[in-house]
């Protein structure tokens, strides 16, 4: 798979957890004028509660996944713990262009930056920022899914992400979300008329 194949465009959202980001997707899926189509990840870890396989995740072992890496099976690919992979296959990018349709990431930080290194022209890349790390700690606990520990760890984490917003097409800040919407919108309507 080749940048010169290419035949759809890219769009790449990656935030820290917290930021809105997976809101946002949401929203510009439902848009029918976008064209876009989600990129579904491939992960090691064992499926939780209700995701599906080819629907939330592609669901693979440990050695599938190391499988698929030796033979240069992913356009980007992380081990985030021992073990515990995720990564976009090229196979998935290449289903939704052969439908016609732009691919839409929902990805972490350093993924996004590998696909808009691989892909400088067809590819935007969108950072969602908080609008602060105290809102960004308010929110995760309303969500109630998480203990304390691991709240504080992805807020640890997040500082490191915040960090590469700089590196981002563009940056947007989810300080409230409605407009946060209408310009993550127009940023992507001006990007596939390009």
């Amino acid at each position: 798979m080749s940048s010169k194949k290419a035949q759809g465009k890219l769009i790449v959202f990656s935030a820290p957890s917290g930021s809105g980001k997976t809101t946002i997707v949401r929203h510009l899926l439902g848009l029918d004028h976008l064209n876009l189509e989600f990129s579904i990840s491939a992960t090691s870890r064992e499926s939780r509660g209700t995701e599906i396989d080819g629907t939330d995740y592609y669901f693979l072992s440990a050695s599938d996944f190391k499988s698929k890496i030796k033979n240069d099976e992913f356009l980007e690919w992380e081990e985030v713990y021992r073990d515990n992979f995720y990564g976009t296959l090229k196979t998935e990018v290449e289903r939704i262009w052969a439908k016609g349709k732009n691919v839409i990431f929902d990805i972490d930080v350093s993924g996004g930056l590998r696909i808009k290194r691989k892909f400088p022209d067809e590819t935007l890349a969108i950072f969602v920022k908080p609008p602060s790390i105290d809102e960004l700690k308010i929110r995760l606990k309303k969500r109630k899914t998480e203990s304390e520990d691991k709240i504080n760890m992805r807020v640890a984490k997040a500082s490191a992400e915040l960090a590469t917003a700089p590196l981002f097409d563009v940056i947007v800040v989810n300080d409230t979300l409605e407009p946060a919407l209408v310009e993550a919108e127009n940023l992507v309507s001006t990007f596939l008329k390009s």
